[in-house]
């Protein structure tokens, strides 16, 4: 289909929590949008992607993780909620919203999560480690809240310079001129 343009830090959308999906409003589009999000995912060699990135009020997101000797695990997420968190990670994340930054944040080891799926049937997602450090930074996104936000305050205060650096740096890239991984 369709590589999408990923919104950037400092674009208003990232900063707003995303509408709940009317499933059977959405439901002819969705088949079309969802390859379009996968296509932008992948072209930038990510693993999980919120819709309000590619500049949509919805509720909804896709994550794709390679495990190690195991097939790819490909999850669509519509109106997803965390009912149970448990220990704790706190490992290097990236952002497509960030190109090139990385940071430690601190997230929950293992979580669950309840959604609908692409057909509209709900689903209870058991996760931990990467996938679920996935799912929690999807989340983020679909609540509005940045991964740097995570950052205790003294590192968002160091980092500001870099980030007024990188963000004209980030005006320049176009994704929808990239072919996927």
């Amino acid at each position: 289909m369709a590589i999408r343009r990923i919104c950037k830090y400092g674009e208003k959308i990232l900063d707003k929590k995303t509408r709940k999906v009317n499933f059977d409003e959405l439901k002819k589009s969705l088949p079309a949008l969802l390859t379009d999000m996968y296509d932008t995912m992948n072209a930038v060699g990510g693993i999980g992607l919120a819709a309000n990135q590619i500049g949509l009020d919805l509720r909804m997101a896709v994550i794709q993780i390679k495990r190690d000797g195991e097939e790819t695990l490909s999850i669509v997420i519509i109106n997803p909620e965390i009912v149970e968190r448990s220990g704790t990670l706190y490992e290097e994340e990236g952002c497509l919203s960030f190109p090139g930054l990385f940071a430690k944040i601190r997230r929950a080891a293992k979580v669950k999560v309840r959604a609908i799926n692409e057909k509209g049937q709900p689903i209870e997602i058991n996760a931990e480690g990467l996938f679920a450090k996935a799912l929690q930074h999807e989340l983020d996104h679909l609540d509005g809240i940045v991964f740097i936000a995570r950052l205790p305050l003294i590192s968002r205060l160091k980092l500001k310079p870099a980030l007024v650096k990188l963000k004209s740096q980030w005006k320049k890239v176009d994704e929808t001129k990239m072919k996927p991984m």
